[in-house]
């Protein structure tokens, strides 16, 4: 009789996707399951930012986002020396979800640069 070894490996989380509608683009995004609302959300905060910067139409695609991104984290950072992001004032974000997020801007950065390349 012979015994063979079994090797499990942890099956990936189940993916979704999400198409996000930003500056007159669709972009498609794959995220975690159950995480489709709020990328939306984020996207939708993304949108908003650009409709709100004058003279964001003229401006070619990876520079209006860099734009937006820019805004966003001088909200950020606005927010951070303010102290209302302060752990007593509300709960702080997990450094594992910080880095979910980080990793994700990455990815959609590698996605815009590839975009913009082949325009």
């Amino acid at each position: 009789m012979t015994s063979a070894a079994v090797s499990s490996t942890p099956a990936d989380p189940p993916a979704a996707n999400v198409t996000l509608a930003i500056a007159g683009r669709h972009y498609a995004i794959a995220c975690a399951e159950g995480e489709q609302g709020r990328i939306e959300r984020l996207g939708a905060l993304i949108a908003e930012k650009i409709a709100s910067t004058p003279g964001a139409a003229g401006q070619g695609e990876a520079r209006v986002l860099l734009f937006a991104a820019l805004l966003l984290a001088d909200e950020l950072l606005e927010l951070r020396a303010s102290g209302r992001d302060h752990p007593a004032q509300g709960p702080a974000w997990p450094p594992a979800r910080l880095a979910a997020i980080a990793e994700r801007l990455e990815i959609l950065a590698d996605q815009l640069e590839q975009a913009t390349a082949k325009a």
